[in-house]
């Protein structure tokens, strides 16, 4: 079957998104698809990559601001960049760059069995809508708008303007298929559209065999957080708060690109809080691995969103203190300390996050719709 696979990042970055794009676009490839896949690329080389999976890998000519990187992460906003897109948010700019140029993406192509196109930024969803109205001859047959954290409904955010409802209306209204992370992401869709909503899982390629609890006892309680803060949604403040008030060694490793937000807590805690530089997938997960055990800052307000990185700490085998933000339970937080872990939070069904299951899906649906 011939797929085009339109999706904001690839690897070598490393996001939510481009981790599902990069091991779907793998998995189908080697299923013997033929795979043209389109992306914000910058300098990296992927001829290797194109040869070892027999796919091609082609550059989304995006010309505004880079938004806000490339796949490579070697994008840079100049100081225009930065006024403009804080001045025109509000109007998604510069996302709204990808419903101009996705048209021409599809004009250029010959047509395909079948597309999908992977969200955030949803506005990849409604360029491949407005090519559908535009070039209804050229479109793939069969067209599947994977989301991850929804748009106008996300639960956290109030800037969306209405008016950009109707592009979410137009791309729910055109594709045959919109695929969700969890169950409970389908309420943030409406609901003349929620038929068309299938449940599959982020897929990551691991050894199923290997998946379990590896006995880790460190000298003195050590305990990692892998991901994204949050000021508004999964700000760890009073979790860190707590922690400092507690008169107990401890070691607390926090990977992460970003850490305003723990700039208070460096000097009240010193060594017992560990910034690192985020690291490959793999090398993380033989990091956590090492851990007593991992936090989990779920996000406020957000209860139809699920981080990512909890597949990979159900990966990595540690049990998981998972932190309400507005609300931690402290006598939770010293029970983890002390090495009690009855109230760890479980992932269920590991099996599901598979890659080669989570393919699976996919193709039942290019089938159904192809069938039909």
């Amino acid at each position: 079957m011939k797929i085009l696979v339109i999706t904001q990042h690839i690897f070598p970055i490393q996001t939510p998104r481009s981790i599902r794009s990069t091991e779907l676009i793998k998995e189908l490839a080697r299923r013997g698809h033929q795979l043209t896949v389109y992306a914000v690329l910058g300098d990296y080389d992927y001829r290797d990559f194109e040869r070892e999976y027999n796919l091609k890998v082609k550059t989304i000519p995006i010309r505004w601001e880079l938004a806000p990187y490339n796949s490579d992460g070697t994008g840079k906003r100049n100081l225009i960049d930065k006024v403009t897109g804080r001045l025109f948010r509000k109007f998604e700019f510069p996302l709204m760059e990808f419903y101009f140029r996705i048209p021409d993406i599809i004009k250029s192509e010959e047509p395909f069995d079948a597309l999908i196109s992977i969200a955030a930024p949803h506005h990849i969803h409604w360029g491949c809508a407005r090519a559908k109205m535009k070039y209804p001859q050229q479109f793939p047959k069969v067209w599947i708008a994977d989301c991850g954290d929804p748009f106008m409904k996300n639960g956290a955010s109030k800037e969306h303007l209405k008016c950009f409802a109707k592009y979410e209306r137009q791309f729910c209204g055109a594709c045959d298929y919109i695929t969700v992370p969890i169950e409970n992401a389908k309420d943030s869709y409406y609901p003349e559209y929620r038929s068309k909503i299938r449940v599959i899982p982020q897929g990551f390629d691991f050894d199923l065999n290997a998946v379990g609890q590896v006995p880790v006892k460190n000298a003195v309680p050590t305990f990692a957080f892998a991901g994204m803060f949050y000021a508004d949604i999964r700000n760890p403040r009073l979790f860190l708060e707590y922690l400092s008030s507690i008169d107990k060694d401890f070691r607390f490793v926090v990977y992460t690109r970003f850490d305003n937000l723990l700039a208070d807590f460096k000097d009240r805690l010193c060594d017992k809080l560990i910034v690192k530089k985020p690291i490959s997938r793999i090398e993380l997960i033989r990091e956590l691995q090492q851990m007593d055990f991992l936090v989990n800052i779920s996000n406020a307000n957000s209860p139809n969103q699920l981080p990512s990185k909890l597949i990979d700490y159900g990966i990595a085998g540690r049990p998981i203190l998972d932190i309400n933000p507005q609300n931690p339970d402290k006598q939770q937080i010293d029970d983890f300390l002390n090495g009690d872990y009855s109230t760890a939070l479980l992932i269920e069904n590991l099996q599901d996050y598979h890659i080669s299951n989570v393919a699976d899906k996919f193709e039942r649906l290019f089938s159904k719709v192809a069938d039909g």
